[in-house]
């Protein structure tokens, strides 16, 4: 029967491995840094393809109940990737024969664009808007403009013609503004051509504003909205991105640079990190992965979790020269003291990133893998090419010395912060802490998941597209947000008037929900042609009773696109939102449950959702119903790891909790400043857990040397802080300060992102500064240790 290992011949053989690990990368040192370099070179020419790669499909949560129906009826109701384009003149009415014959050019344009159904583009020009009307002869359905009219023939009785027949159509507010000054063109688009080749949506893009420019002038304005002139603005705005990073990095080498006073130290870590982000493009491109534009800031936020991890090596390197080592020992040194605490910090992001997995939206997959991948290569370049390559270089013990005493004169400050380790002023801050936590507890309990605002929620609110859609939605009854509700019932049931009397109830339930501009349902169609086969007479605007009646008015509505299907067994209402603000949707789909539940007729079922305000509240519920979970797994492996290493439950509340109150601050801080919780936001909190356990463990792990060499608990956090605060503290606030750059960028939400990241960096500096030395002395007097504390494997070195 084999004896468990004890605790003894555990360190005995990670020490052993260890060194022969450290023995054979520095001994083959020369061969390493080249093969590395070559990899770089390999992997920065595929970095070089990276491309944007953006897509609405992307972008819908696998499985979910509302993608499933949007699925199985995306060919039968209102597509949800669709463009609307408005012609508005800038003074006077669009009833003249230049605004009209404006409209049909743009209207035709829009209907050679790539992509676009031709035969789902409407607006006053094309025969699928045509006018119910009676005649001597019978009912009648004519195109609004007939076909035989063209903007050669207008003149001022054709025009009033075409006036009286929108009016007489219903479509005022919806393909004419309200105040006649505008017209509207509606097109649907297809994700991918006949070819299968998906839109490439930054491309795209600039076909539409070549569009407006064509088209727009002093006269005229070009609106547009829709997903595709979204997401192309977002890509747009992104590629400068670049720019705020290129700033980041200036800030980040000076800072390092009169940190460590040294060209060669300031470049070891910038180097590295950027190292690593290119193996992260090339790797990208390989996979056969774009850059999604909304995921265009996790690869420069990893990039400062290796500047984080580059700059405590340097202190390390700095530390062990002043000792008078040479420069190859105290890179070895370097290598063996940060690799357990390092390797453990970074193992912690990439778990925390995989379990982004967990939310099943393909786009928030590429994310966690874009980020895994770039959280992985950190283990190399940080751990092991970092401290290699500072080997080659020589620092004589007269700039350690003076570095060390530049650092030890900006750091006396800490002795004073360090007396927070005193157990009377730990139980104060204790207690401080615990009255925070809870607070943030409260305070975050209501935050929003979804969009806070109208608009594109990642742009500003002066930015095109939202004054666009800010005009469009004053304007007109249907504009960029609607959700469509699915009414199903069994084949053929094109005679089932129960149905329509059932929508029609829901249609009256609905129209007065907080938030809904308005509704076009397959009831509703059904009341206006009612109204038109009895003369027109107002009180015949209702759904007909008769079955053989209901048949033929169904038969009508047939030739309408977006509202059934051919046997009348899906019918669909869809309602027109004022925004897609998270509360909106909420309210909406919350009030279509209520009366599910409320009225209920039998074989009939009422399916959410289609229409892209259904595709956003199945992210919502998505990212909701995921966080928890996620944030379950992230912390089980930390407790895991800290648990594995250290072997000590006081290790793992002291690296924990602080950490845990952190994230509930941050999330008190996105309520204040009015972040919703989405798929852009939720990797940056997770990030910020990454970030935080670095702090902790690099703190933690000097403790439990000290401890091991005898220092009482007190005076070993002392040593400690005075040892990596002022690593942390530095590291914190210069990547605060970076990315703080990004709150002037021209993307609102790449500004939320930099002032979100800001603060959580230095509230988990704090957190691992304050609380965590706080906790560690009262759990050592509260729960002493019988046994002597041992250095985890290499760490006694």
């Amino acid at each position: 029967m084999l004896n468990p290992l004890s605790v003894d011949q555990v360190d005995t053989f990670l020490t052993r491995n260890l060194r022969r690990l450290e023995d054979f990368c520095f001994r083959l040192r020369g061969a390493i840094l080249v093969a590395l370099a070559l990899f770089t070179v390999v992997m920065g020419w595929f970095a070089l393809q990276l491309r944007m790669d953006a897509g609405f499909e992307k972008q819908m949560p696998v499985g979910h109940e509302y993608i499933q129906t949007f699925n199985q009826y995306r060919d039968d109701v209102l597509g949800a990737n669709r463009l609307n384009i408005v012609v508005r003149v800038r003074e006077g009415s669009i009833w003249n024969k230049a605004a009209l014959t404006r409209l049909y050019e743009v209207t035709q344009a829009v209907g050679f664009l790539p992509n676009v159904d031709r035969l789902g583009v409407q607006s006053l020009w094309t025969p699928n808007s045509f006018v119910n009307e009676i005649t001597e002869d019978g009912f009648r359905a004519d195109p609004l403009i007939p076909g035989t009219v063209s903007p050669a023939d207008l003149d001022d009785e054709t025009i009033a013609g075409i006036q009286r027949a929108a009016s007489q159509g219903g479509f005022v507010g919806t393909l004419v503004s309200r105040d006649q000054s505008s017209a509207m063109i509606v097109a649907e688009l297809a994700e991918r051509d006949r070819d299968g080749r998906q839109i490439d949506y930054v491309a795209y893009n600039k076909l539409l504003e070549a569009l407006r420019a064509k088209f727009e002038d002093a006269d005229y304005e070009i609106q547009i909205i829709g997903f595709a002139k979204q997401i192309g603005d977002i890509a747009d705005g992104a590629s400068a991105v670049l720019e705020f990073c290129a700033i980041a990095l200036l800030l980040t080498a000076l800072a390092v640079y009169w940190y460590c006073h040294s060209l060669r130290f300031t470049l070891l870590p910038v180097v590295c990190s950027f190292t690593s982000l290119v193996w992260q493009f090339g790797t990208l491109k390989l996979l056969g992965y774009g850059l999604d534009p909304l995921a265009v800031l996790v690869p420069f936020l990893v990039f400062a979790i290796g500047v984080s991890h580059g700059v405590q090596q340097i202190n390390f390197i700095v530390r062990e020269l002043s000792h008078g080592r040479s420069t190859e020992e105290a890179a070895r040194a370097s290598f063996s003291g940060l690799l357990i605490p390092g390797t453990l910090a970074l193992i912690t992001a990439f778990v925390s990133f995989i379990t982004l997995t967990l939310i099943p939206i393909p786009m928030v997959r590429e994310l966690a893998i874009t980020a895994s991948l770039g959280v992985g290569y950190k283990i190399i370049t940080n751990l092991v090419m970092l401290p290699l390559a500072a080997s080659c270089f020589h620092f004589d013990k007269s700039y350690a010395d003076k570095a060390v005493l530049k650092r030890e004169k900006r750091s006396a400050w800490l002795r004073t912060l360090a007396r927070v380790a005193e157990p009377r002023n730990a139980a104060i801050t204790i207690a401080v802490t615990l009255v925070v936590f809870g607070l943030a507890v409260w305070q975050s309990a209501d935050r929003v998941v979804g969009t806070v605002e109208p608009g594109a929620p990642e742009l500003r609110a002066d930015a095109r597209f939202n004054r666009d859609a800010v005009s469009i939605s004053q304007n007109y009854d249907t504009g960029l947000d609607w959700l469509t509700v699915i009414f199903e019932a069994p084949p053929a049931s094109c005679e089932r008037v129960e149905v329509g009397l059932y929508q029609d109830r829901f249609v009256a339930a609905m129209q007065y929900v907080p938030g809904v501009l308005s509704a076009l349902s397959f009831s509703g169609q059904l009341r206006t042609y009612n109204e038109g086969y009895n003369e027109g007479n107002p009180k015949m605007a209702v759904v007909p009773i008769d079955a053989g009646n209901y048949a033929g008015l169904a038969a009508e509505v047939g030739r309408v696109r977006g509202f059934m299907n051919k046997d009348c067994s899906m019918t669909a209402v869809h309602l027109f939102l004022a925004d897609h603000k998270a509360t909106t949707i909420n309210g909406v789909i919350a009030a279509v449950k209520a009366f599910r539940e409320a009225d209920q007729v039998a074989d009939v079922h009422i399916r959410l959702a289609s229409g892209n305000a259904g595709v956003q509240a199945a992210v919502n519920e998505e990212v909701h119903r995921s966080e928890m979970p996620m944030l379950l797994y992230v912390y089980a492996a930390i407790v895991v790891l800290v648990a594995a290493v250290y072997r000590d439950f006081r290790a793992v509340i002291a690296c924990c909790l602080p950490l845990t109150v952190g994230t509930f601050i941050g999330y008190w801080f996105m309520k204040e400043l009015q972040i919703g919780l989405t798929v852009a936001t939720l990797p940056v909190m997770v990030l910020a857990v990454g970030i935080g356990v670095d702090y902790a463990f690099y703190i933690y792990n000097r403790l439990q040397l000290h401890l091991a060499n005898g220092q009482p608990i007190v005076k070993a956090l002392e040593h400690a802080i005075l040892e990596v605060g002022m690593a942390t503290i530095f590291t914190a606030v210069t990547l605060a300060v970076g990315v703080a750059t990004w709150m002037f960028s021209e993307l609102k939400f790449q500004a939320d992102m930099g002032r979100l990241l800001a603060f959580m960096f230095m509230v988990n500096m704090v957190m691992a500064m304050t609380a965590l030395p706080a906790f560690a002395v009262w759990l050592e007097k509260l729960f002493p240790r019988r046994k002597p504390v041992r250095a985890p494997g290499i760490l006694a070195h």
